[in-house]
């Protein structure tokens, strides 16, 4: 086999493409490189990757181009990382690449090749493109997103669909001593884990006061025909049921006893909402609006303080 045809084979296997360090390394020879371009039977990724085909690249052949660009210490990071692990429906706008601190950065427009002080080659993930493993990744991840909004969700995102679990983002998460996004990282966690429902009721119970709304009773025990069950939030005057949510009743297998629940409430005549633990981190101010609309639907009227001169 000629080093054109190991590269052809290689390059296969990675889809499509192939280093430019890897094809001296086969024998192919910069002329032949050069050859192959002018030809337009290959095209140039960055200054470090040739694809070996002049179409569009696949999403992978991009990560491994991106890796190649970052040398040989590169590894795929962040949500990046996540993606090539199998995370879908997230955008990401550039490929992510960490190297470690004093490595050479070869900078490029297509890629967002960084230094980073969390670099550990024990992060590697065992196979494929080179990649932070999924539970590290999905904590820089959180980290390094643009808003509280895209942290949370990839995060969740992550959980939800199995690329990792909440114990092994805990796990990692510990290792992070200081960043600005660090308790939020901790809360979302502790949401995904489903512990924190108590704390959830205890925040609204806040919100509620803050605002001058009524307190409603908590935990108030019902029962249908299927048996029991256990109302989070419930204000009986106006029949009013708030359902604290948490991250793994947006699961299927909650859905339909969910459904059947949220069905008997209706029944009895009773309005319910639903706040979720992610909605009451990012947007509580609009889930607090729709308790009070809610309350004032059905007859409440803040209390009025009558001043007599």
């Amino acid at each position: 086999m000629t080093p054109i045809e190991q590269a052809l084979q290689e390059a296969d296997d990675q889809d499509g493409v192939i280093s430019r360090r890897r094809l001296y390394a086969l024998g192919v020879t910069r002329w032949q490189v050069t050859a192959n371009l002018r030809a337009r039977r290959w095209q140039a990724i960055g200054d470090q990757s040739i694809c070996t085909h002049t179409g569009s690249l696949s999403q992978r052949g991009e990560h491994w181009a991106a890796v190649f660009q970052g040398g040989p210490r590169a590894q795929l990071d962040g949500a990046s990382a996540l993606v090539e692990a199998g995370l879908e429906r997230f955008a990401v706008d550039r490929v992510r690449v960490s190297v470690p601190r004093g490595a050479k950065v070869r900078r490029n427009r297509r890629f967002d090749i960084r230094q980073t002080r969390r670099w550990s080659a024990a992060d590697l993930a065992a196979s494929g493109v080179p990649r932070v493993r999924p539970a590290a990744a999905a904590v820089r991840a959180g980290l390094w997103a643009r808003s509280d909004r895209q942290a949370a969700l990839v995060v969740t995102m992550s959980v939800q669909q199995g690329i990792t679990t909440a114990e092994e983002i805990g796990r990692q998460l510990l290792r992070v001593k200081r960043d600005r996004r660090r308790g939020l990282l901790h809360v979302l966690v502790n949401d995904l884990l489903d512990g924190a429902r108590s704390l959830g009721e205890l925040e609204i119970g806040d919100e509620l006061a803050r605002r001058n709304l009524p307190r409603p009773q908590r935990q108030v025990l019902r029962k249908d025909d299927r048996g029991r069950y256990y109302l989070d939030l419930y204000w009986p005057q106006w029949k009013l049921v708030v359902e604290i949510d948490g991250i793994h009743h947006t699961w299927a297998e909650n859905v339909v006893g969910d459904a059947l629940r949220q069905n008997a409430l209706a029944l009895d005549g009773d309005t319910m909402l639903r706040l979720p633990l992610l909605g009451l981190r990012l947007e509580p101010h609009d889930f607090m609006v729709q308790i009070e609309q809610a309350l004032r639907a059905a007859g409440w009227t803040p209390d009025v303080i009558k001043i007599v001169a």
